[in-house]
């Protein structure tokens, strides 16, 4: 199960130029965001880690996302 909303996936391709989006593309679009937002969040954990906190801070996610850029 999904922890996106859908809706709120789908109004963001609308918002994007996405004129309909269909329930398999939004559902698409779900699982590629959740496995992105996974692969962020690791690398950004592993720099917190690196910086010696536990808490992951605006600087940790802007320097994973970077990385997959």
């Amino acid at each position: 199960m999904a922890d996106l909303p859908l809706a709120a996936v789908a109004r963001i391709a609308k918002n994007n130029g996405a004129e309909r989006v269909g329930a398999d593309a939004t559902q698409a679009l779900v699982e590629h965001a959740e496995n992105y937002l996974a692969k962020l969040v690791k690398e950004a954990n592993k720099l917190s880690i690196h910086a010696g906190r536990k808490t992951l801070k605006a600087e940790d996610i802007e320097m994973a996302a970077e990385k997959f850029a």
